[in-house]
Formats: C-alpha cells, structure tokens, sequence
C-alpha cells in the first residue's frame, strides 16, 4: 500500500486491521505471531482475538485428553512448545490454550478430529468438558466434528452452552434420551445434529427437555423415521427453526408433520427430495412462517413448477424470504417468475454456497 509516495508496512497499520487480519490465522500462526515485536505480542493477547476459536485443523496426540488426568499447573510458554507436520497437538498444548488464552474471553469454539480407529485412539474427556465449562463462563457455541462422545456424559458439557453443534459424532445410546436429567443444559436454544448415526426416534422426543431449545438441524440422520418425526414434533411445538437435510424422509412428510404441530416455526429449510406440490401446499396459511429454504439438487418430475411454488408462497401471509438452492434455477425463467410475483418478499436463487469461514455466525 503507498500513502503518497512513501510505501507503507504493516508498522502503520492500525490495531484494529493487525487484529482483523491475526483473526484469520489458525491458532498455531496466532502465537508464532506473537514473538515478532512487543505490539504484536500485546495484540495477541487481546480479548477480542480469543472469541472464537477453530481447532478443527489440530488433532490431539496422546491418550492424556481420553484417559487419566492432565494437571493445569503452569509450563513453559506456549511458544516454546512444538507442532508435528501432521498438525497434531500435544495434550498440554490444549489445557495450555485454555488456561492462557480463552479462558473468560471464548465465546465460541469448534473442535474436530478425535474419531480414529484402534484402541490406542485420543477422544475428548469429561474433564475436558468440565474444564470448559469452569474456565469459560461466557461459551456459548461449541462445535464438535469428527468426535468421539461415547464415553463423555452429556452431563459434562459446560452449562452456559446456547448452540450445540455436532457433525459426524459418535454418541452413546443414552445420550438424549427423555428419562435424562432435565436440568442439563438449561440454556440451549440450537442443537446441530449432522451426520450422528446413533441418533433416532427416541433421541428426537427426547430433546424435549431441553425447554429453552428453540432451533433444531437434522443433517444425515437415517435413523429418525417418519413416524418419529412427526411424534416428536408434537413435542417440540415450540420449535421456531427447524432445517432437515439430505435425511431419508420425505419433504412432503416432513411438511406435513411441521403443519401440524409447528404453527409458530418462523424459519425452514429442507432438502427437495420427495416434494410435490401437493405436499408444498399445507404450509399456505401457516400464520408465523418468514422464511422458507428449499435445497437441491434432487429435482424429481413430482418437483413444483415456479407458478406452483408461487401460488403456495402466496397463501404464507408472514413470508418474507424464500430462498431456492441448487436447483438450476438461477438467471432462469423461474426466477424471474418468482421475484415479479412476490414483491414483498427477498427471493434468493442460486447454487449451494461454500461453506462460510465465519462458522459462529
């Protein structure tokens, strides 16, 4: 960048870009950053850098994370410490970022890489969860992929939690079950459910205890079949929210069931498959619906024409956004057909988008 004819370096920068970009770099760029000068060292340590942390790209060596005790008493600094090329990260490394960086000031944070094969394999701890739950009283957001939960009690997990995210975990059958104790997780308001293979029926009445749970996503879950769905939606007719995707049941069941016992849902977003327009038409009338999502790509004969999709858009009197991905349908014929005749609506087509870096959003 030049200011005039002088060239400027990232000295002149400002704190609030240097933090900006430092927000960027994966945790273990963040401290080697931090032995560049003073200021950057200060910058570091800034509250602001430590609201969300992504450990998705870091596995955890050792067994010291599933089994025994790990003591939380001081070493040596972070910086000192080593990463392996294969970007695992060492047992003391993971209470160390705990203990010396998030602490009060996570907000969110997303961990992975914890499900391998063979007995000798790192899994995430109930002392782990429990430390969460003591060190960070403001996280509110954890993400789980690729876990190993089978032998964490739901129980452990830190209480202020108000998303719970978990994609390709593994649970134990007695993970969400109804007959659980009430009390965990007073405040969860959003459960991600993506890819969990243990989950079924019993699990999804089961999330009635959670009574403040007001957002539901079910990704991938075989298990949960049509009978269940619409039981345990009887239940949660509280749900404002609720996403099912690429699931073996239908749109049009799965239509069905929300127009029967979710009268206040607000948002939905499902995969097409299975979607007639027959099936599209029982949720004209629904009084709080706003914004309704359809996903592609399986676009069978029995599929809506765009003047069907519109007819039904039409009776929905609260709708403000309807959104159309991976259809095909973009700079198409049908959009121009649904944005002419739903002015008063924000009519999105286009294809899946990628995945978002800002993942707490």
């Amino acid at each position: 960048m030049r200011v005039g004819a002088i060239m400027a370096t990232f000295a002149d920068l400002p704190d609030s870009v240097l933090l900006e970009i430092f927000s960027y770099l994966p945790v273990r760029d963040r401290i080697r950053v931090s032995r560049v000068c003073h200021r950057w060292k200060r910058l570091v340590d800034d509250r602001w850098l430590w609201r969300h942390v992504d450990l998705t790209l870091y596995t955890v060596r050792g067994a010291g994370l599933g089994r025994g005790r790990v003591a939380l008493n001081r070493g040596p600094p972070l910086s000192r410490w080593t990463w392996s090329r294969q970007s695992r990260m060492r047992p003391k490394v993971m209470w160390h970022l705990l203990r010396r960086y998030m602490a009060s000031r996570l907000h969110s944070l997303r961990m992975g890489g914890y499900l391998f094969s063979g007995s000798q394999a790192p899994q995430l701890s109930p002392a782990l969860m429990r430390a969460l739950g003591q060190k960070c009283p403001n996280l509110r957001r954890l993400c789980l992929h690729v876990a190993n939960l089978s032998m964490v009690p739901i129980t452990s997990l830190p209480c202020t939690l108000r998303t719970l995210e978990l994609h390709s975990c593994e649970i134990s059958m007695a993970w969400l079950l109804k007959e659980q104790d009430p009390t965990v997780l007073p405040l969860l308001e959003c459960i991600v459910l993506d890819r969990v293979p243990a989950f079924r029926d019993e699990h999804l009445q089961g999330l009635t205890r959670f009574r403040a749970l007001r957002s539901l996503v079910l990704g991938g879950t075989y298990r949960v079949t049509e009978t269940g769905l619409d039981a345990g939606l009887q239940e949660l007719s509280y749900l404002q929210r609720l996403e099912v995707l690429g699931c073996t049941l239908s749109a049009d069941s799965t239509l069905l069931a929300i127009s029967r016992h979710l009268r206040d849902v607000r948002k939905i977003r499902l995969t097409v498959r299975g979607l007639s327009a027959p099936g599209l038409s029982v949720l004209e009338g629904m009084p709080a619906l706003e914004s309704l999502c359809l996903l592609g790509p399986l676009v069978t004969p029995e599929m809506p024409s765009p003047a069907e999709i519109l007819s039904s858009c039409l009776a929905m009197p609260k709708l403000r956004v309807l959104e159309l991905q991976g259809l095909g349908w973009e700079g198409q014929e049908a959009e121009r057909i649904l944005c002419k005749g739903l002015p008063h609506c924000m009519v999105i087509v286009r294809a899946c988008p990628k995945e978002s870096m800002d993942w707490w959003m």
